[in-house]
């Protein structure tokens, strides 16, 4: 078995749980690689064997059977630029808050090995999306994509935007607000949720699109297919807006075309048989928290 291991800071006592699950993998007899720079802060901490390192550009391919993340679903979201096109299954142990893609409490993570092991879980497919302009957006390079959700919204200013919307070519209409969120069913629990979308199960063919503070007060949520093809174009008082892919963003010039669409490529998420996604939902949204149950 072959294991990356990721993570981006070292919260309090994190450092003790990769000790863990790093023991736990020696005793599976795993060969372990862990991220170039997460190794350094590790070292500082925990007395760490001679293991190989990763970079973004270096180290991994489609031999490795999981990527373990440390952190929060931000995490998560940055470790997919490492492993976006290798097909590399991904688990995240929490380290954060909410977390609706890093499912593991970090006391448990020895579980993270011990049921992988013994094959108590299922490869969930996840979608993703890709952006793509009348212009060159160098601060995305070749990693256009985003696994929760792809967002344009306002710069420099407190007025709001308008941003005109077609569906496959079709006129929908032009949302004024502070942004729009086009999110996969994997984000609906992200950006688009706190902006009163709604949650798509992991699966589901379809996209959501969530106005942000829309000034139109009839401007609903709205899914559609995965299929579509959504273009927009802003407008507004600057000259400039932000498009954001996850994590990533970029200052785009007003009045150039933006096209979203599924990509031709998707993420492999572990599912652990007792961390599910519905288990996830109950406890992160204390979904029937109420003393009559």
């Amino acid at each position: 078995m072959k294991v990356a291991i990721y993570g981006q800071i070292l919260q309090e006592n994190t450092a003790e749980y990769v000790d863990e699950l790093l023991d736990e993998l020696k005793k599976a007899n795993a060969v372990v690689s862990i991220e170039k720079q997460f190794c350094q802060l590790l070292a500082e901490q925990i007395s760490l064997e001679d293991y190989t390192t990763f970079t973004e550009n270096t180290g991994l391919d489609d031999s490795f059977d999981m990527l373990v993340s440390f952190g929060g679903d931000g995490t998560i979201l940055r470790a997919i630029t490492f492993i976006w096109d290798l097909g590399i299954p991904i688990v995240g142990v929490n380290t954060g808050r909410l977390g609706f893609l890093s499912t593991f409490r970090k006391e448990e993570v020895r579980k993270v090995v011990r049921e992988f092991v013994a094959g108590a879980y299922v490869i969930e497919e996840r979608s993703l999306i890709e952006v793509h302009s009348d212009y060159d957006i160098p601060e995305f390079g070749d990693m256009r994509f985003a696994l929760n959700e792809v967002t344009v919204s306002r710069k420099d200013t407190t007025s709001m935007i308008t941003v005109e919307t077609y569906l496959n070519d079709e006129y929908l209409t032009s949302y004024w607000a502070d942004g729009l969120i086009v999110a996969t069913p994997t984000g609906s629990t992200g950006y688009s949720l706190s902006c009163g979308g709604p949650v798509i199960v992991p699966g589901v063919q379809a996209l959501a699109i969530t106005p942000i503070a829309p000034h139109n007060l009839n401007a609903r949520p709205l899914v559609i297919s995965d299929q579509t093809i959504i273009r927009m174009k802003v407008s507004g008082r600057e000259e400039h807006h932000l498009v954001s892919l996850d994590s990533r963003i970029a200052r785009l010039e007003n009045g150039r075309e933006i096209i979203v669409k599924k990509a031709p490529y998707s993420i492999k998420m572990i599912e652990y048989t007792s961390e599910s996604f519905l288990k996830t939902l109950r406890n992160k949204l204390l979904w029937g928290e109420d003393r009559r149950n």
